[in-house]
């Protein structure tokens, strides 16, 4: 197993098109291309008690984070079917993409070596990016616990 790389703030955020929750593609100029801020997180699985504690969290928080004028959007290794009854069931308001490959989280260095239970092994690392209209990274963060995620976030967030 290798070490993943880790992406840091000021480095440009890699693109991504990918297909989402909706039946459609969202990728990152969507956001950028509309001068708008991002903050994308990775999660390991969709319905699991820790990615659906993250999730409503930002759910609850979205308009906080929108007054801020930054957008949400989640990934995961998921089908977008799954993610689409995922989005139904907690009733979540920001999109939801599946990356089955894990291509994208490899980019964002959120897929690769962790710690399960002690044991090394290659999976998805809870990780979240903040990505300015620029496309360049201005929060980084890697190893998040899912409780209380958000609001570390919106504590660490850069002033605009």
């Amino acid at each position: 197993m290798t070490e993943s790389i880790r992406l840091k703030v000021g480095d440009t955020a890699p693109e991504f098109a990918l297909p989402d929750d909706a039946g459609s593609t969202t990728s990152l100029k969507d956001f950028t291309g509309a001068g708008k801020r991002v903050l994308v997180y990775f999660y390991p699985r969709a319905n699991t008690p820790g990615c659906t504690k993250e999730a409503c969290d930002f759910r609850d928080s979205l308009a906080q984070l929108n007054d801020l004028g930054i957008k949400v959007v989640g990934i995961s290794p998921d089908k977008a079917d799954k993610l689409a009854a995922f989005r139904d069931e907690h009733e979540l308001n920001f999109p939801l993409l599946a990356d089955e490959s894990k291509e994208v989280m490899t980019a964002y260095g959120a897929f690769g070596e962790k710690k399960n239970y002690g044991k090394t092994v290659q999976g998805v690392i809870r990780s979240t990016f903040l990505v300015e209209p620029d496309g360049t990274l201005s929060l980084a963060m890697y190893n998040v616990k899912a409780t209380g995620h958000v609001a570390r976030v919106i504590r660490d967030l850069p002033k605009n």
